[in-house]
């Protein structure tokens, strides 16, 4: 297995983001602000130093942590642990996630820790702290 190197997005990175994230069909809202804030994480890998793989954050306006918002890698790169290394990195950073997400990737969630609940919507929500 290759060593996944998670760091904030450069500016320079916004349209290789968006890529990634458009291709999971995830729609991101003031990608650019968050960017600039340094709220989106890439994971890479290998000699090249690709882009394997996308973490947005939102800090909630509440003080009482951060959401995840979107999480995205590119397909063929899945299942190599570069969705942990993002998350652990986020988490380390900011010391409690809470994301809300489809019943169809809850297995990654749960892989990861988060405590979940179903939503009405049938969505479900879920959070994780830092030990």
């Amino acid at each position: 297995m290759r060593e996944t190197d998670v760091r904030p997005a450069d500016p320079a990175e916004a349209l290789t983001a968006r890529r990634i994230l458009d291709a999971a069909v995830l729609e991101v809202d003031g990608l650019t602000a968050r960017l600039e804030a340094g709220d989106i994480l890439v994971a890479s890998e290998g000699e090249r130093d690709r882009i394997r793989g996308v973490l947005v954050l939102e800090p909630l306006p509440d003080g009482t942590g951060t959401r995840l918002e979107a999480i995205a890698v590119r397909r063929r790169h899945r299942a190599r642990g570069i969705g942990t290394a993002l998350v652990d990195v986020a988490l380390a950073r900011e010391g409690r996630l809470t994301a809300e997400f489809d019943a169809s990737v809850r297995p990654f969630y749960d892989a990861l820790g988060f405590e979940c609940e179903r939503l009405e919507s049938g969505r479900y929500r879920g959070w994780l702290e830092r030990d």
